[in-house]
């Protein structure tokens, strides 16, 4: 290796050093909802006390065995990891990624390209879903391995889970980054102790490793079909944690979680499951709690605290995923402008949401004390899994069609196959819902409701700040007539607007009620690209507005949706050149609008929409503070919309 290779770290040795860290930080935030699933599927399909239980029997135990590994093959391998994650927006992935290349490559797509593009905002809405629920019933689940140490520790399952979300979701903030070096060991050794433990209970009943055939299944579902339907409620919780895996693929690249879950995760978990089935073939009694039966009575307990260690790592996948789908749909104009704290100077699509960490966490710990067990969220669960992936599937389709130009006939033939196995699972939960299955759909309405109302609200006042603000060209012409009795201050002012348009409200207001314009006037819009990043020579665009000798500029800020939009520093960037002169940057003056809403007459909305949006207006994030602003030199004049 060269000296320099050795100073960059771009040698061969360290770039395999840099893949297995990120492969490591992979199995510490991403695979962990996937990876504890063994802990609650197996026994949550041989429960006794559900709805639709499911007999114990020889064939029925080698037909739900074959079941969860031909699932989780055909969605989370094949779905996932084989083709959805190969259609990624510069290296972002998940279900919102999939909206914005359908927004950007179907403009003239017409009614179907709509339709699309809202089921994909009811199956980011349905992610939300997941990403309480995934919370409360690992957690729960893990924990309620004390029963089977100890059965008098029953009472205290609820309490010590309730302080173990809450420590979880104090620790957000430190960053994905910081996260996954701690769990990434942690995952190895759950990885590699279940799959130990899994090969244990296979050497019970090798037998059982026969189910690995799809013929089980396959027979499974013909010859009981009114069993095997109703089990797949259950034997889908063997792929929650599969949208994770896409929607923080722009945390770790593909690469990485392609070969963490083929090197390690899936024949971990496949091990597990085969293992419990073989435990449940050597004594039915089994069913109460397969997972942690494999383990011999002294490793019980030590069992149970791995475990909670992992599924406290399982919540973690869903709260980052959480994080980018609400990042990109604020960016995308379908929730109110959020703050986003970027966790990593290296990477930055690793980043942490105040508002989102609080409202999951308070639903979570309300799921956990109203839900109580494991068992009673699992139909629930089951409902937000299939529902997401669906659409995501739906989604890929669609959008491999327009980027690639597949086919039609192999995309029906793919389609056919997986969206068939998708909407067999839906309509098994579906089963469920009076029992649960409700909640991720009314989770999932909710948000959808929000999301869409405000794009809708967005666009209505939008229009209505355009026709108030009038168009910039008539203003500067304006602002030239009025020159003489205009005075004009030395310094520079920044005055933020949506577009050049339109003239910004605080320049006008400015103008019109002090009669005062600075020498230096710099009019910039924000632009939030349908990319991740934009590269900084691509950035700024300038625009004198028709003149070079009035002082007045209009400047374009172009940022992707997973960028920081610093403005001072992208205005550091412009060449005085372009600008009508120096710009005295460091001491400007920074002019927001502020825009108070009130509830109109016009029939813009039904009037309960226009209060939600009114409501929802509420949590945007501070401008300021959003853009970098610097408070000292900002002023903000105020202003009022009806919707």
């Amino acid at each position: 290796m060269t000296s320099r290779q050795q100073e960059t770290g771009h040698g061969p040795g360290a770039r395999d050093v840099v893949r297995l860290a990120v492969v490591v930080g992979a199995l510490g935030v991403v695979f962990g909802d996937i990876g504890t699933s063994p802990i609650y599927t197996m026994q949550t399909v041989f429960n006794p006390a559900d709805p639709h239980p499911v007999p114990v029997s020889v064939d029925n135990v080698f037909g739900v065995a074959s079941l969860i590994f031909w699932s989780v093959m055909i969605i989370v391998t094949v779905t996932y990891v084989l083709l959805a994650m190969r259609v990624d927006n510069q290296g972002e992935g998940g279900i919102m990624a999939l909206i914005t290349l359908l927004r950007r490559w179907s403009s003239n797509g017409g009614r179907t390209a709509a339709v699309l593009a809202a089921l994909g905002i009811f199956g980011a809405a349905l992610f939300f879903g997941d990403s309480m629920i995934t919370p409360a019933i690992s957690v729960l689940s893990a924990i309620e391995g004390l029963e089977i140490v100890n059965p008098d520790l029953e009472p205290a399952v609820v309490p010590i889970t309730a302080v173990i979300i809450v420590a979880l979701f104090m620790v957000q903030r430190r960053g994905t980054a910081a996260v996954g070096r701690v769990f990434g060991p942690v995952m190895i050794a759950w990885f590699l102790v279940i799959a130990v433990l899994g090969i244990a209970g296979i050497t019970h009943h090798p037998d059982i490793l026969k189910a690995l055939s799809p013929t089980y299944a396959l027979s499974f579902l013909a010859d009981h079909f009114g069993i095997a339907f109703f089990a797949l409620a259950a034997i889908v919780l063997s792929v929650t944690g599969a949208e994770a895996l896409y929607a923080d693929m722009g945390h770790f690249g593909r690469r990485a979680i392609t070969r963490g879950w083929l090197g390690l995760v899936l024949p971990a978990c496949v091990l597990s499951y085969l293992g419990q089935g073989a435990l449940i073939l050597e004594n039915p009694a089994n069913i109460s709690s397969p997972f942690f039966l494999l383990a011999p009575g002294w490793a019980r307990l030590p069992l149970v605290i791995l475990a909670t260690a992992a599924t406290v790592i399982a919540s973690q996948a869903v709260i980052t995923g959480a994080y980018s789908v609400a990042s990109q749909a604020a960016q995308l104009g379908y929730l109110p402008r959020l703050r986003i704290a970027h966790t990593s100077e290296a990477t930055m699509g690793q980043i942490y949401v105040p508002w989102i960490n609080w409202l999951l966490m308070t639903s979570v710990l309300i799921l956990v004390f109203a839900f109580q067990t494991s068992a009673a969220l699992a139909y629930a669960f089951g409902m937000a899994v299939t529902g997401t992936i669906t659409i995501t599937t739906l989604l890929f389709f669609y959008v491999a069609r327009l980027k690639w130009g597949t086919p039609r006939w192999l995309l029906g033939i793919g389609a056919f196959l997986l969206l068939g196995v998708d909407l067999l699972f839906v309509a098994a939960n579906l089963t469920k819902l009076v029992h649960g299955a409700w909640l991720p759909l009314l989770i999932g309405l909710t948000a959808f409701t929000i999301m869409t109302t405000w794009q809708r609200g967005r666009e209505i006042v939008t229009a209505e700040r355009a026709r108030t603000e009038g168009t910039l060209p008539e203003f500067v012409e304006q602002l030239r007539e009025t020159a003489a009795s205009t005075a004009t201050v030395p310094g520079t002012a920044v005055f933020l607007n949506r577009g050049k348009q339109t003239a910004p409200l605080a320049l006008r207001a400015n103008l019109e009620h002090n009669h005062v314009r600075h020498e230096h006037v710099v009019i910039m819009s924000i632009e939030t690209d349908t990319v991740p990043r934009v590269p900084a020579d691509e950035r700024i665009t300038v625009d004198d507005l028709g003149y070079t000798d009035d002082g007045i500029t209009h400047v374009t800020a172009r940022f992707g949706y997973m960028d920081n939009p610093d403005v001072p520093a992208a205005l550091h960037t412009l060449d005085p050149a372009v600008t009508e002169g120096q710009l005295d940057l460091d001491n400007a003056s920074y002019f927001l609008s502020t825009i108070e809403l009130r509830r109109g007459t016009a029939p813009t909305m039904a009037s309960w929409r226009k209060r939600l949006f009114i409501a929802t207006s509420y949590i945007t994030a501070d401008a300021a503070a959003h853009f970098d602003l610097p408070r000292d030199r900002t002023i903000i004049m105020g202003s009022h919309i009806d919707v």
